[in-house]
């Protein structure tokens, strides 16, 4: 039975592997370069799917990094580099990109697959701690996730290595993300299934608040202020009698301070946007969320049978999202 040696608390050895990977992971940032970018712009041109392929603990990584880029906008799949070369490389085709993934980037069964995927014609990326292994001179572009020690203590199981490689294929998908714009409501409808999902696919109604902050056009600028601080809502709508005529932002209100000597002499008729946003009750939230992002604003009046009956902002949508 093999003996403990307990010379220090867990916790403490726990914060120095925790000191140590990052130590690995802050060298590893300050060496990325033009080939980072080399990567997403081909990435970004591609004309079919991304295929991750790996082997082992690193195919994990391998296969979670696929995960994250189709669940964000970005078309992959993962291959086992095993069973690549039994069949499964008719899932890949010419104008596909296949990121090979290998710390050592001398796996043979990465290694194998090289040729067969030349000869389908598709681009080769490398996502390897050895930028200088025969992996990295067979592909197209290399990505290094080289680190100079793993923080097990024998160096041998992969540790700090598979970090790397998986921030990497972090900051890879949120670059796509970025470029592609990929929003809350295009994630709903990848994750139909799931919490986040599922809330995101409910109805506007679900989340309004029928608290509508409102003014009449002729209320003054106190008044303005007092009833957007009462109902949270960063705006109000503004009335003409019964009928929506107006809206005023939190917006309005910094430019009104700014263009206006004497604020008392202002009423919400003068400061007010006529043309506000509106979305049915029975549209869904990501519905709504594709509107505020269209137009670059937090609120939406609520209609039903062309009424204002009530207000969506991106907050509730966030806390329900949560």
């Amino acid at each position: 039975m093999m003996q403990l040696n307990k010379t220090i608390s867990y916790a403490d050895r726990a914060r120095t592997i925790f000191a140590e990977e990052i130590a690995e992971l802050q060298s590893l940032m300050s060496r990325i370069n033009s080939s980072f970018d080399a990567v997403v712009d081909a990435v970004l041109s591609c004309k079919g799917k991304l295929v991750l392929m790996g082997i082992g603990k690193t195919g994990i990584i391998a296969h979670k990094i696929a995960s994250s880029l189709a669940s964000t906008g970005s078309p992959a799949v993962f291959i086992n580099a095993a069973e690549a070369v039994h069949g499964d490389l008719g899932m890949v085709a010419s104008e596909d990109i296949v990121i090979l993934v290998s710390n050592s980037g001398a796996t043979n069964e990465i290694l194998n697959v090289i040729a067969p995927l030349r000869n389908i014609g598709c681009r080769l990326i490398a996502l390897t701690g050895n930028p200088e292994s025969a992996l990295a001179h067979d592909c197209d572009l290399v990505l290094s996730t080289h680190v100079d020690h793993e923080a097990c203590p024998l160096g041998l199981a992969p540790t700090t290595s598979t970090t790397a490689t998986l921030l990497m294929g972090d900051a890879l998908m949120i670059c796509l993300m970025e470029q592609r714009r990929f929003k809350a409501e295009n994630f709903a409808i990848y994750h139909p299934g799931g919490a986040l999902g599922r809330q995101l696919l409910h109805k506007v109604s679900n989340r309004m608040t029928t608290d509508i902050p409102m003014v009449t056009a002729q209320a003054d600028f106190r008044t303005i202020i007092r009833e957007m601080s009462d109902k949270h809502l960063g705006m109000t709508l503004v009335y003409n009698g019964d009928k929506p005529v107006g809206i005023i932002t939190d917006g309005d209100i910094r430019r009104a301070i700014q263009h206006y000597d004497n604020l008392s002499s202002i009423v919400s008729a003068d400061i007010m946007t006529s043309d506000f946003k509106k979305i049915s009750k029975d549209a869904l939230l990501t519905e709504a969320l594709a509107e505020m992002d269209k137009y670059n604003i937090t609120t939406l009046a609520v209609t039903e049978n062309n009424q204002v009956v009530g207000i969506i902002s991106i907050h509730h949508i966030i806390d329900f999202a949560q």
